[in-house]
Parts: structure tokens; C-alpha cells; sequence
């Protein structure tokens, strides 16, 4: 009896009969397949959803694969990508390494050694994003954070029942201090979310975070915008 997986697959590729035969066998295997046929409708996927793993074939109409993976790469989104191509050339492989490929795959392949690959990929991406936890507590200036009570007190003594939502959003933040963290991330970790919903939902949580937090508005200490990127916490003790 096969293992069941999870996660969310972004399958690129437009060879018609290929792909259904991907999408069926990663669907029995337990994965949700979302399907792309050129370059550009994978990057409007990819900036609509979140996807534990991306399969890009390199011989796309559009956009080739090579240039998809370089576009996602340049947005800062760091979800892993599977590529498949027929061609055998080194040369390709190295191209395709260097643009963000994690992985790569020619055609034709065994089944089962991409369904391994698959969840290799996929199981050392979330190894990757779980690897630092914060405590119970947390102090940064004089404000300080118990996460388990969802409470925190600021710089002037005054205590914050904070939300279960704004409690996730603090502590992913945190455990990622002085990183930028994408909206992506943040989207999918905190919410849950598959489909994005507006980047002003994050927004007025980082504007509550400012007024409890930060002393002046206007010099920002703690809780940063990154323009088209997302959001940082930065603490430098």
C-alpha cells in the first residue's frame, strides 16, 4: 500500500499526454496538481497560490522553463523546482541549476524516480522553513511577547491581548528576525491560505504591530515593509 502525500504541485508543461499522466499519477499519490501548459500562466499561478514544488519543463510555449525559473527567483520566492527536459546536454543542466532549479530531470524518466525526487524536494523545503523556533517568550526593547497566552506588554507597561492570527504572524516573523520574509510565506504559514487574498490583510497586521511596538512611527525599529517583497523583523540585540 503506497504512503499518501501531501502538498501542493505547480505542474508545468505542455506536452498534453505527458501531463496528464503526471497529474494523474502525483493526484494518486495524494498531491493537489495545479496545471500550467506555457511560462506565463505558471508565473500567474505562482504569483496567485502557494506551491510546496514546482515541475517546469524547459521547452515551453510563451516563456521557456529556463526563463519561468529565473522570474520566480527575481520575485524572491524561494519554492522548490523540479525541472524536466529532453535535452541530455550538461550544458542545459547547469543553465537551468544556476537560473534556481533544485533538481533536474531528462526525458524520458522512470515514474517512481520522480515521484522520489518529488518528495525529497518537497519534505527538505519544510525541513528548511521549520528549522528555527523561538520559546515561550520573547523581548525585543523593552516590549515583550509570551506567545502560548497570546499577550504581550510594550515599552510603556501596557499589556496586548493579541490575536491567535497576530500571535503566528510575530512568531514567524521573529524566528526569521532580520530576513526579509515573503508575503508568500507568510500568506501560506499564518493563514493557510493556498489562493492569496490582498497584501492589505498582512498590512494592517504589520500597522498594529507599529502602534503596539515602536516608540516614533516615522524611525521604524522593529516591524518593515519591503516594497514588492514582503515584510522584516529586525532586531539587533
Amino acid at each position: 500500500m503506497n504512503t499518501q502525500h501531501s502538498g501542493n504541485i505547480l505542474l508545468v508543461e505542455d506536452e498534453e499526454n505527458l501531463h496528464e499522466a503526471l497529474k494523474l499519477n502525483l493526484e494518486i499519490e495524494g498531491y493537489t496538481v495545479t496545471s500550467a501548459f506555457d511560462g506565463k500562466k505558471a508565473l500567474e499561478a505562482v504569483g496567485n497560490e502557494y506551491f510546496d514544488l514546482i515541475i517546469m519543463d524547459i521547452m515551453l510555449p510563451e516563456l521557456d522553463g529556463i526563463s519561468a525559473t529565473e522570474h520566480i527567483r527575481i520575485q524572491n520566492i524561494d519554492t522548490p523546482i523540479l525541472i524536466l527536459s529532453a535535452k541530455d546536454a550538461t550544458a542545459d543542466k547547469i543553465t537551468g541549476l544556476k537560473k534556481g532549479a533544485d533538481d533536474y530531470l531528462t526525458k524520458p524518466f522512470d515514474l517512481e524516480e520522480l515521484l522520489l525526487r518529488v518528495d525529497k524536494l518537497i519534505l527538505k523545503n519544510r525541513k528548511l522553513q521549520d528549522r528555527e523556533t523561538v520559546g515561550e517568550e520573547y523581548s525585543f526593547g523593552n516590549n515583550q511577547i509570551f506567545f502560548s497566552a497570546q499577550e504581550a506588554v510594550n515599552w510603556q507597561g501596557k499589556k496586548i491581548d493579541l490575536s491567535k492570527k497576530e500571535t503566528m504572524l510575530l512568531k514567524l516573523l521573529i524566528e526569521n528576525k532580520n530576513e526579509v520574509v515573503t508575503r508568500e510565506k507568510i500568506l501560506q504559514a499564518v493563514w493557510g491560505y493556498n489562493v492569496y487574498p490582498a497584501t492589505r490583510t498582512i498590512d494592517n497586521f504589520i500597522l498594529s504591530f507599529r502602534k503596539y511596538f515602536e516608540k516614533d512611527s516615522r524611525n521604524l525599529q522593529y516591524f518593515h515593509s519591503v516594497r514588492g517583497v514582503g515584510y522584516k523583523f529586525t532586531d539587533e540585540i
